[in-house]
């Protein structure tokens, strides 16, 4: 058995999100049979994930054959850069549409992050990101107000990096990133005009630039277009 499906979300959204990360496109799908041994579930919630992800035109059935994915998905390397050099390289054309931008005091813990007073304020910046015209990420950054004096003068439908970069001087040179799956909101559901039963990739990471805190952003992908590649090796382990 691969594995156990554990957890408050529905056992038919896991095993959905896992079909969606083992999927290759043109390749079949391991039977319901086999989807049903290897991950402890009954074959109607093998039945519901499958064909839930039929009926959203990411796997198609062919009589006779098996199942097969279909749909390709963009992926990305974990490498630090933007979403919008990030998306070039993967060959598709990005876009932004800026949904808000406005000087708060943050929440507690991005506060923390980003080393602010209790009463500091922060940019908090709310971006659609798109690839090919597609809604591929839905973006809620924070960035102190001390450090990028009038951002809100700015465009940020460009790559953010870049201009925080070339017109404050600060490269972002170092993050910490943190990546799980949730189910989305309606909102977020809507915005990436996704069924709301696809997990969304959410990635919550902390940016510095020379040791200073720029940036505490968390940006939920589309789970059915995105796919992360990692390369791993045995070197050794510096404290």
């Amino acid at each position: 058995m691969a594995a156990t499906l554990t957890g408050a979300t529905p056992k038919h959204q896991q095993l959905r999100a896992l079909i969606l990360g083992m999927a290759t496109p043109g390749e079949a799908i391991p039977s319901e049979r086999q989807l049903s041994a290897d991950y402890g579930v009954s074959r109607a919630t093998v039945r519901a994930a499958v064909g839930g992800l039929v009926a959203d035109g990411m796997l198609e059935r062919v009589q006779g054959l098996g199942t097969f994915a279909v749909r390709p998905r963009l992926e990305s390397h974990l490498h630090l850069a933007s979403f919008t050099d990030d998306m070039r390289r993967r060959g598709a054309t990005p876009s932004t549409r800026v949904l808000a931008l406005a000087a708060h005091v943050p929440p507690p813990e991005v506060a923390q992050a980003l080393g602010l007073g209790t009463r500091e304020r922060a940019w908090q910046v709310e971006r659609l990101r798109l690839a090919d015209d597609e809604p591929m990420a839905l973006e809620e950054g924070w960035y102190p107000e001390p450090l990028f004096p009038d951002l809100d003068a700015h465009d940020l439908t460009d790559s953010l990096y870049g201009l925080l970069a070339d017109h404050y001087g600060r490269v972002i040179d170092a993050a910490e990133q943190t990546l799980w799956a949730d189910p989305p909101t309606t909102r977020v559901a809507d915005l990436l005009r996704m069924p709301p039963s696809t997990p969304t990739l959410v990635f919550q990471r902390r940016s510095t630039a020379q040791g200073v805190p720029v940036e505490h952003v968390t940006s939920h992908y589309r789970g059915d277009r995105y796919r992360i590649h990692m390369d791993l090796d045995g070197g050794r382990t510096h404290p």
